[in-house]
């Protein structure tokens, strides 16, 4: 995604309390996509925005490429990504 796209993107739903980008940790455990199950406490990052902020798919570094839609409750966040 085009970095004019993100920040269009990022501006147009600022209320959110995580958003694209941002750097998240699981606080309950999650299944990714492919079924793998992955801990609380593991941190991702959010690569997309469902349902207004009512889910949010993280994409986790192990394994590789990693994704899971995980429920806005079951995320914490660990540092907001790039304005």
């Amino acid at each position: 995604m085009p970095v004019d796209t993100l920040t269009l993107v990022r501006q147009a739903e600022p209320d959110l309390p995580l958003r694209d980008l941002d750097r998240v940790a699981l606080t309950a455990a999650a299944v990714t996509d492919d079924g793998d199950r992955i801990e609380a406490g593991r941190q991702g990052t959010i690569v997309g925005v469902w349902r207004e902020g009512a889910a949010y798919e993280v994409e986790f570094a192990d394994p590789p490429g990693a994704l899971a839609t995980v429920e806005a409750g079951h995320l914490r966040l660990v540092e907001h990504g790039p304005a």
